[in-house]
């Protein structure tokens, strides 16, 4: 009985999630004493997985377009397959609407937002961020096949090379009944849910023109870019990169947060992240009680030194 992953790609390249998802199968597999294989879609490059330790992987081979339905019937095929036991998964969106299909379908227990190693392997029981990530929950899944959905950034990614075996499947006669009238590529540069580091601004910029602030720290720092749920509802910034509860949940290690001011529904999408960095020029912003350093200034003064100075670092 095997523990699988799920690897997601994107323009056939496996995501960061990816490398995790498998950083954290291999140690439960050596933990258990079996084997570690892999399922994915449209791999470009399947052997890169190798170095995380994945044995066997499933390459399916698809032209159809995002289904969760389709998705998960051929994750649920290929896992009955490798004779699977435990199913491991990221915490992106396409996941979330894939493993409750799968869940149901292999009647296995599921479970979200996992943040750590199992504390107990049999039975298996697992911490979870709950609660907007104000709190965590030890969850036990007693079922014979279970899934375990992990956070983002939460286990690191290590290498572990074995041998690899690449199997080409071929998905062929589905039917899908959903139809898709047009694709708008996203525009990000770096993934927000993927990335380690966040740089976010909000109203406190004062306007578009003055978006360039985020951008020049961002690129600094090899981060993506975010914004406020405000600032995306008045158009300064595309609704692909509001961040919150209402927009993309972010688990970076390190999130910056220019001229925000903390509303709860920001907080509650970003509380995941590591460490925590507020500059605002309004020392009663909510947002410096959850945040884990904070800047109380002119964000036109101070971002421009922050990005000196840590040009001037990085050169040495």
């Amino acid at each position: 009985m095997a523990v699988v992953v799920y690897l997601e790609t994107e323009n056939g390249n496996f995501k960061k999630s990816a490398l995790e998802v498998s950083s954290y199968g291999r140690k439960l597999a050596d933990e258990t004493k079996t084997n570690l294989f892999g399922i994915a879609f449209n791999s470009a490059d399947p052997f890169k997985i190798q170095k995380y330790g994945v044995e066997k992987l499933i390459n399916i081979k698809t032209d159809h377009v995002f289904d969760a339905k389709i998705y998960a019937d051929l994750l649920c095929k290929n896992f009955k397959d490798l004779s699977g036991k435990i199913f491991i998964t990221g915490s992106s969106a396409d996941s979330r609407f894939i493993f409750p299909i799968v869940s149901i379908s292999l009647n296995a227990s599921y479970t979200t937002n996992v943040i750590e190693f199992p504390s107990s392997i049999s039975p298996l029981v697992l911490k979870r961020s709950a609660f907007t990530n104000k709190g965590f929950v030890f969850t036990e899944l007693k079922t014979n096949h279970k899934i375990i959905g992990i956070l983002n950034n939460s286990f690191g990614i290590f290498e572990s090379v074995r041998k690899l075996e690449v199997i080409d499947y071929v998905a062929e006669g589905l039917v899908s009944n959903v139809q898709v009238k047009s694709i708008k590529e996203d525009e990000e540069k770096i993934s927000i849910a993927d990335a380690e580091i966040v740089v976010s601004g909000g109203r406190g910029l004062k306007g578009p023109e003055n978006w360039n602030l985020v951008e020049d720290l961002a690129k600094t720092l090899g981060a993506a870019t975010a914004c406020s749920k405000p600032v995306s509802d008045m158009g300064w910034r595309p609704h692909s990169e509001h961040v919150g509860q209402t927009g993309k949940p972010v688990a970076s290690n390190l999130y910056i947060a220019i001229g925000v001011s903390g509303a709860i529904q920001h907080l509650a999408g970003i509380n995941a992240s590591k460490c925590k960095v507020v500059i605002n020029n309004d020392p009663e912003a909510p947002f410096f009680k959850a945040a884990d350093y904070g800047v109380v200034g002119d964000a036109f003064e101070v971002v421009p030194k922050l990005i000196d100075g840590l040009k001037k670092f990085k050169s040495k």
